[in-house]
């Protein structure tokens, strides 16, 4: 943190001067052009008079219910639970959704990479150094309860975010000097000299909270009032731990704007909250809720033949998924001196059999992940490193494993046996060659004590997958167990590193940026809170995340994220697992969505782009009468 506020002081300091003159006003001869969005290259789709986005039903019905179990979280969400209706902070566990309460200046397309257009904001002005950005207001813009929403809010949104909000965003916020309201309808935003490229887009798309509403509250402590919104949906009905409800906003000020027609078409969005997957299923079954992602293989392929399905009441499909799918692994926490040697990591590789796994358990639905930007072609290609990427690697030679000069790691392909002989043989040699012997069956550390391993859980469905695992580490002469915690001390473990090793499972977009530093710098290493699970702190990543930040071209970025990915793999950081290329969805049948989703959709656009079938449910309620 005291890093952030010195870098703070110096760029103001850099900026102070420019951000001055578009205060006092700028001539009509030194305004850069108005746009009515932005993107990082400033390549955008759709042009200034756009009537909507292409990829929605522009004349979809509003009406309806839509139900879902969380599958994605963000800051201090939870998958099963929720105490508090502040999404923004360290503190609690932030209600799924709350997100749609609130109105950024700028949406993204979703069928663009980066691009986006204004919503609070009608239009930007960018200074030609592109550290001065200057956002017009819309005069209709206003919050739930009537009042205007300035640029006076929108000032206050960021300031404080920066100053009070959960870590992640802390960190990815220290490029912005500042935010100041010229008058209500004029925010200027100034960043840091060499900011992070998409550090604006970010900035763009965070929720702008009424200066009124908290000059007699706390920002940074949890509570379940219910925040003064401005966005398509605001907070209904809701019980802590089990669900929430979002009602959608009738008489919103930007439903008829470009960027929202044929969006937000359900009148309420319910949230619903599961300490067990397989019980959640079982919800699912029952109508509880009424869509469903399926991220586990097993059920999907043994479960889905309840009546509703057979009877065509619930729908399955499979649906491409063309996004970069990420990461997931088992990540090792290097801050612990028995994780320090790459010998010892890579011997836990060695040890995991994806194949087997993969085949018996997970019935062959998946194919192994090797990249942090798996399914992309940001991924380091097999070989060594081309011209361009050396010269990016080259001043680190020395510093960095010599594989890093050849072929990326990939872990090994099993025999598919679960306890294949000459891998756990080569485990066996790594960890004798890194000082950990056998000593009467047990593998024991530099420092004399055995070699344990605790792996940290929250659900239980996630077991069958640990116990091979742990079979093989016995192999080894390791004591291995896993620790099943309920996701208010998960979330608490995690954020304090208290843990050996963890599942993670994350994905860049398609233009990765500041939002690197979050998950492998060493700037968050240390960070409570941070993505950055695994302790990455490695001079040569933050040179390379610097390298992503600052390209110039999608080309320049592809070649950076290359590097940076040979890097990554040559540290054995985690223990690889799996991906899907699709998307498995099932719902009961009341709903309509477009024929194919925008491609850089977190998901399948449910439920922003979906709606109501007022015909198909009403077939569904005549179906089930006798």
């Amino acid at each position: 943190m005291a890093q952030l506020s010195r870098r703070h002081v110096l760029a103001l300091g850099a900026g102070g001067a420019f951000s001055a003159a578009w205060l006092r006003g700028a001539t009509a001869s030194e305004m850069p052009a108005e746009a009515h969005g932005m993107s990082a290259f400033g390549d955008l789709k759709y042009p200034a008079d756009f009537h909507h986005f292409d990829y929605v039903n522009v004349d979809a019905p509003k009406g309806g219910t839509f139900s879902l179990i969380p599958s994605v979280r963000a800051y201090n969400q939870s998958y099963q639970t929720f105490n508090s209706l502040n999404a923004f902070i360290l503190k609690g566990d932030g209600a799924q959704g709350m997100d749609m309460t609130f109105a950024p200046l700028m949406v993204r397309a979703n069928d663009e990479p980066d691009g986006m257009y204004g919503l609070a904001a009608r239009s930007v002005n960018i200074s030609a150094d592109r550290l001065v950005y200057r956002f017009t207001m819309r005069p209709e813009a206003k919050f739930h309860d009537g009042t205007k929403l300035t640029a006076h809010d929108a000032a206050f949104s960021l300031t404080s975010l920066k100053a009070k909000g959960h870590p992640l965003i802390i960190v990815q916020m220290r490029d912005m000097v500042s935010a100041e309201a010229v008058d209500d309808a004029t925010l200027v935003v100034t960043f840091a000299k060499g900011r992070a490229r998409d550090v604006p887009l970010y900035v763009a798309s965070l929720p702008i909270f009424s200066k009124a509403y908290y000059a007699s509250r706390a920002f940074d402590e949890t509570s379940l009032d219910i925040p003064l919104g401005s966005g398509p949906y605001k907070v209904g009905k809701f019980e802590v731990n089990r669900y929430i409800e979002y009602e959608r906003v009738k008489d919103w000020w930007a439903a008829d704007l470009p960027p929202c027609r044929g969006s937000y078409n359900f009148d309420v969005v319910r949230y619903e909250f599961y300490r067990d997957r397989d019980v959640a299923f079982e919800g699912f079954t029952g109508k509880n809720y009424l869509y469903r992602e399926e991220f586990t293989a097993r059920i999907w392929a043994t479960r889905y033949d309840f009546p509703a399905v057979k009877e065509g009441r619930v729908k399955m499909e499979v649906v491409p998924d063309d996004t970069p799918s990420g990461a997931q692994g088992w990540f090792i926490n290097t801050r612990r001196e028995k994780f320090r040697d790459p010998r010892v990591r890579e011997a836990l590789i060695d040890a995991f059999d994806f194949e087997w796994t993969n085949k018996t358990i997970m019935y062959g639905a998946y194919a192994r992940t090797v990249s942090p930007f798996q399914n992309s072609d940001l991924m380091a290609s097999d070989g060594p490193p081309p011209p361009e990427e050396l010269k990016l690697l080259e001043p680190f030679r020395g510093q960095v494993p010599d594989e890093v000069f050849a072929a990326p790691f990939t872990p090994p392909v099993s025999d598919g046996s679960g306890q294949d002989r000459s891998l756990l043989r080569r485990a066996q040699r790594l960890l004798s060659e890194a000082g950990l012997p056998i000593k009467d069956g047990k593998r024991m550390l530099p420092n004399g004590e055995i070699f344990r391993i605790e792996f940290l859980l929250d659900e239980p469905s996630f077991q069958p997958h640990h116990g091979p695992y742990i079979k093989n580490l016995a192999t080894l002469g390791i004591e291995a167990s896993v620790r099943l915690v309920d996701a208010v001390q998960y979330k608490v473990r995690q954020e304090d590193f208290d843990f050996d090793m963890t599942t993670q499972r994350f994905s860049m977009s398609a233009t990765p940026g500041d939002a690197m530093r979050s998950f492998f710098s060493s700037q968050v290493a240390a960070t409570k809170g941070s993505y950055n699970l695994a302790g990455v702190a490695n001079p040569a990543i933050d040179a390379m995340i610097e390298k992503i930040m600052a390209a110039d071209s999608r080309e320049e970025l592809t070649v950076a994220c290359r590097a940076f990915d040979r890097l990554f793999r040559a540290g054995r950081y985690w223990v690889p697992h799996w991906f899907n290329k699709t998307h498995r969805l099932a719902y009961w049948d009341q709903f309509g969505h477009p024929q194919k989703p925008p491609r850089y959709a977190n998901g399948v656009g449910a439920p922003d782009i979906w709606w109501y079938d007022g015909g198909k449910a009403a077939r569904l309620e005549q179906a089930k009468q006798p």
